[in-house]
């Protein structure tokens, strides 16, 4: 057995043990569980523990500083040394690192940092599978199959530097996914959720969402390629701008390689990019939305940097009344671009709609228009325009004078988010969405549904 396996043990240990100029131990223990289910019976559940050690090694030298990373899974007592060695060796072999700077100080120690790590289990789903079978009995004698998952991940994040950081965050996430087939399976609709505890997630609702869903697909159009009248639901707004999100860094758009790129150098802040008033945020203590309140990377890259790990995170307006305030930076990148030190946060919320619902938009819908379910394989085209590609999924719909008249194929889009905020006429209530393409790498978003007079659907989709 490890000599060492508390994780603030592991951190303090892997401190001890380096010879290097600076060092960041980041340790994460992480439990999930999960369950699936196929036509209306569940099929399988299950939990897993795992735990993962990152040293970050710094070294110092006449040119400048140098840094080294190491990450290794199931870490025992016995592997420290080795794993902080390599490190070392890392930096080293390095030549030095250009966002190099001091590691960060100064940020109290984190209440439970000496604690075990918080654990998920089968028993969070306690409540949900009962209601969970209550549904399966409802589609089975309303002519429907349920298939789908649900997944809950908690993991413990411990940071220690050499500097004296000693920071802890514990986050859950959950997701919940589930179709509805016709028996004959020439139906099928989707829905999805994002939870923290599945203490909110209903799953008669999200049935009766699919079950209207398959009722509209009993009629079925065929339309051509072209611009629509469009109703994005929140999930596809949040895939949409998380997308825009992770294309914003600010040195790369004062570098000219990105849509918030102004012509002739420097970057758009300041510009109006939505008609409307909407304002695009993350804050790490958003309720329902919690996420790391300090920097922890892993790695450096344009939007990130090693150095940075723990420096706190505050609340961020990205885009405010419709006009593009910050762009995300490093230090490192905030000294090249004279731009506030803004690193990315875990959550994106945009608001400033009004307080319809999506059905109230559809309602209020004249003349023709398409409602989509969701987005995937969304890839991008240009990134100087932002321009995205991918398609429409597990359900088209055709709105006429406010009401739903069947479904209609499937579309490949061309569309840039940026784009579609400053042509969207209306937003609606914003709400806690799945986003459907990035929801296993992006989970804690609020959207509202947007109502685009023109979305490019540039070809139909066959197959989907």
């Amino acid at each position: 057995m490890s000599r060492v396996s508390k994780p603030h043990e592991i951190v303090e240990r892997a401190l001890g043990l380096s010879t290097a100029d600076g060092c960041v131990v980041i340790a994460e223990e992480n439990s999930s569980a999960n369950l699936r289910w196929a036509g209306n019976a569940l099929t399988t559940n299950g939990v897993t523990r795992g735990r993962t050690l990152t040293v970050i090694a710094t070294v110092d030298g006449a040119r400048g500083t140098a840094s080294g990373v190491v990450s290794r899974s199931a870490v025992t007592s016995e592997d420290l040394e080795d794993l902080v060695r390599a490190a070392e060796a890392a930096a080293r072999a390095a030549g030095p690192a250009e966002d190099a700077r001091p590691l960060v100080t100064g940020v109290p120690v984190s209440a439970g940092f000496t604690d075990a790590p918080a654990e998920t289990g089968s028993d969070v789903f306690a409540a949900f599978a009962l209601a969970l079978g209550d549904s399966f009995a409802r589609a089975r004698s309303g002519g429907r199959e349920l298939y789908g998952f649900a997944s809950h991940e908690l993991t413990s994040t411990y940071l220690g530097t050499s500097t004296g950081l000693r920071l802890r965050h514990d986050q859950p996430d959950g997701t919940l996914e589930m179709n509805a087939k016709s028996p004959d399976r020439t139906r099928s609709a989707w829905a999805g959720r994002a939870t923290r505890d599945f203490t909110d997630v209903d799953p008669a609702a999200l049935d009766a969402e699919l079950a209207v869903r398959l009722g509209w697909a009993e009629r079925r159009t065929e339309l051509p390629a072209g611009r629509y009248e469009t109703l994005l639901p929140p999930t596809a707004v949040a895939d949409l701008l998380i997308y825009q999100y992770w294309s914003a860094s600010a040195r790369d758009a004062a570098e000219g390689r990105t849509v918030f790129s102004r012509p002739g150098g420097g970057t758009r802040l300041g510009e109006n990019l939505s008609r409307l008033p909407l304002t695009l945020r993350s804050d790490p203590y958003e309720p329902g939305l919690e996420a790391a309140p300090f920097v922890i990377a892993h790695a450096s890259g344009d939007d990130a940097s090693v150095f940075d790990n723990g420096l706190p995170l505050e609340p961020t307006r990205w885009i405010g009344d419709g006009r593009l305030e910050r762009l995300t930076t490093t230090r490192h990148s905030a000294g090249l671009t004279g731009l506030p030190v803004s690193p990315a946060l875990d959550n994106l919320v945009l608001e400033g709609g009004g307080e319809r619902s999506l059905e109230e938009m559809v309602a209020a819908t004249t003349g023709r228009a398409l409602l989509l379910t969701c987005l995937w394989y969304i890839r991008e085209v240009d990134p100087a325009t932002l321009l995205l590609t991918g398609l429409t999924r597990d359900g088209v719909y055709l709105v006429e004078d406010g009401e739903v008249v069947g479904e209609v194929n499937n579309f490949r889009f061309n569309e840039s988010p940026v784009g579609l905020l400053s042509r969207a006429t209306e937003a609606g209530r914003t709400e806690r969405t799945l986003p459907r393409e990035w929801g296993d790498y992006f989970t804690r978003a609020a959207m509202p549904a947007l109502r685009v007079p023109d979305f490019h659907m540039s070809s139909v989709s066959r197959g989907v």
